[in-house]
């Protein structure tokens, strides 16, 4: 019998030791794993709570072009919702607009249509006052109205949500707008002129078969309001403080979220 080379010998020591065992057994590329983990955690599109957001004009009651103190009422709407959508997507949200673009005309029926058609969560109503108060409030229906078509509502379940709703918006406003902006509370479409002319709801409502809140975000013809609104920063503050108001009356995702009352 020959004896093995000092060479072969060498080789074959090598090869039963542990860093050999080792490297053949290396796992596949991590890079792998985590891209394949990260797909798992994203939620599905069905998972994700629908707001639907209504830039108030122009519509069939009015243009909301009027020059009030260097803006109208219409580019202000478009300019918060634009940011409004893009808050709320990033928290999680899938957001459904009204319409899409600033001078697109949408009547109020089909507004209110169009949330329900999406199934809402929420319905966020966009506009700015003109009145001799300054500052924001927020909307609801708390009883039922009647259109110029004969239809009345909205119904008992979406006029009980609404009011909770509006209440959460209300404080999201109250804390990110404290000290910007005066505070007047939550109020009923009753207390409008349009609301009271039919029976107690606006018409954004009356069609309305989700929860529905309107905003007057400020009171244009005020001077120190529209400079605020003007602003690139005051609609970011505006938008930032009505995302974080919907965020406490329904969560981003449906499945297993708790909705904060």
């Amino acid at each position: 019998m020959r004896l093995l080379t000092p060479l072969a010998l060498v080789l074959l020591l090598w090869s039963c030791s542990p860093a050999a065992q080792v490297r053949k057994a290396a796992p596949p590329p991590a890079k792998t794993v985590k891209k394949t983990a990260k797909a798992a955690d994203a939620p599905s599109a069905e998972a994700r709570t629908v707001v639907c957001i209504d830039p108030g004009h122009p519509s069939e009651v009015a243009s909301g072009r009027n020059v009030q103190n260097g803006t109208s009422e219409a580019k202000v709407d478009w300019a918060v919702a634009e940011k409004l959508r893009e808050a709320l997507e990033a928290r999680g949200y899938e957001v459904v607009m009204t319409k899409s673009a600033e001078e697109e005309l949408v009547r109020n029926k089909e507004r209110a249509l169009i949330a329900n058609r999406a199934r809402s969560s929420l319905m966020l109503r966009l506009h700015c006052d003109a009145s001799a108060k300054r500052g924001f409030a927020v909307y609801y229906p708390d009883r039922r109205g009647r259109a110029k078509d004969g239809t009345t509502g909205p119904g008992r379940d979406v006029i009980d949500e609404s009011r909770l709703a509006a209440e959460a918006v209300h404080a999201g406003l109250a804390e990110g707008l404290r000290g910007a902006l005066e505070d007047n509370g939550v109020r009923t479409d009753y207390q409008t002129k349009v609301g009271r002319e039919q029976g107690g709801a606006l018409t954004g409502s009356i069609f309305s078969e989700v929860p529905v809140v309107t905003i007057e975000m400020v009171t244009l013809s005020d001077p120190s309001d529209a400079e605020f609104i003007k602003t690139e920063e005051g609609q970011r503050r505006m938008a930032d403080a009505i995302a974080d108001g919907v965020s406490r009356y329904v969560a981003p995702v449906k499945a297993g979220a708790a909705r904060k009352k």
